[in-house]
């Protein structure tokens, strides 16, 4: 009687597994690099990624590198000319960098990544300390319209979100963004401690940043940057006070370039397992992280608007030449 040789044999069974569960086969040995120093955000939502990539068995492993440098532009450098072709690995990213690429004048853009998904987003907020007189949004334009230069924003990193978000405040009610008075701290305690001592206007950040200090009543929320009320939230949105201000901080992840488009769909369902597992969304409660998911071409069409939109508005305030 023919018998089949054994790795024939072994093959076969392989492919069978595979057939019969989906996960056995798509099981992938990851790198994935968070171009930022460990515990800041990029940081967390790569370990949190590789966290819940392995426990949702859709990664085997997942091996996370810092990468630290110029908002990201290191590492983005390191990552497009280091991981070109490479199927296996992907970086965290988000809206930080993209502001740091065009203040950075970086030769590497956004535009050489292969883009695979937005993962978060946080809604930003913008507080007053609670014996100011300003009480909305309306009262803050009526004093940017004023007098732009005696109206002081206290928030994070120059071209950051935050400031990106005070120059679209005052380009939304009329102002002129190039002469916004906007002061960057490194760190949130400077900057909650210059609200609270009343040494600057108001303050611009996430909303959990200082969701303790409005609920104790330290602060006065004024208006937050979702499009709709949150919900169980008192705090008004901008569009409702009269204001078009949307904006959210998101955090994303790309591919090198130069992936097949197989490599591409294997890592954009990889991802997609993952922000639908209960492992993402158990994460995401301990986090307080808005779960923001948006992949393929939506992404990448996002990613190509978003990148024009903070240009133009670091363009409008200065920091970027036209």
């Amino acid at each position: 009687m023919f018998q089949f040789p054994a790795r024939l044999v072994g093959a076969a069974v392989a492919l069978t597994l595979a057939a019969a569960n989906p996960a056995f086969a798509q099981q992938l040995e990851l790198k994935l690099m968070a171009p930022a120093a460990p515990g800041g955000g990029w940081d967390q939502t790569a370990r949190s990624m590789q966290q819940a990539l392995v426990a949702s068995g859709v990664a085997r492993s997942v091996q996370v590198t810092n990468v630290p440098g110029a908002g990201g532009s290191v590492g983005i450098a390191q990552f497009v000319n280091g991981a070109k072709g490479d199927g296996n690995q992907m970086m965290v990213n988000g809206f930080v960098m993209v502001g740091a690429l065009a203040m950075n004048k970086s030769p590497v853009t956004l535009d050489q990544v292969t883009p695979i998904a937005r993962l978060t987003e946080e809604i930003q907020v913008i507080v007053v300390p609670a014996n100011s007189p300003i009480k909305t949004g309306q009262d803050l334009a009526a004093a940017v319209k004023a007098d732009i230069a005696k109206v002081t924003f206290a928030g994070g990193s120059a071209g950051g979100v935050d400031h990106v978000m005070a120059a679209l405040f005052a380009g939304a009610v009329g102002a002129d963004a190039k002469k916004i008075n906007y002061i960057p701290f490194s760190g949130g305690g400077e900057s909650l401690a210059a609200i609270l001592g009343g040494k600057v206007t108001a303050g611009i950040s996430g909303l959990s940043e200082y969701e303790g200090q409005i609920k104790s009543g330290k602060l006065r929320a004024i208006g937050v940057t979702s499009e709709k009320r949150i919900a169980g939230s008192d705090i008004p949105t901008f569009r409702e006070q009269g204001i078009d201000l949307v904006i959210a901080n998101w955090r994303s992840v790309v591919a090198p370039p130069g992936i097949t488009p197989e490599q591409r769909k294997t890592l954009s369902d990889a991802v997609e397992k993952m922000v639908k597992s209960d492992a993402w969304k158990e994460i995401l409660k301990q986090k307080g992280w808005e779960d923001a998911y948006l992949g393929g071409d939506a992404f990448a069409d996002f990613l190509k608007k978003e990148t024009v939109r903070v240009t133009d508005v670091l363009k409008s305030v200065g920091l970027v030449k036209s």
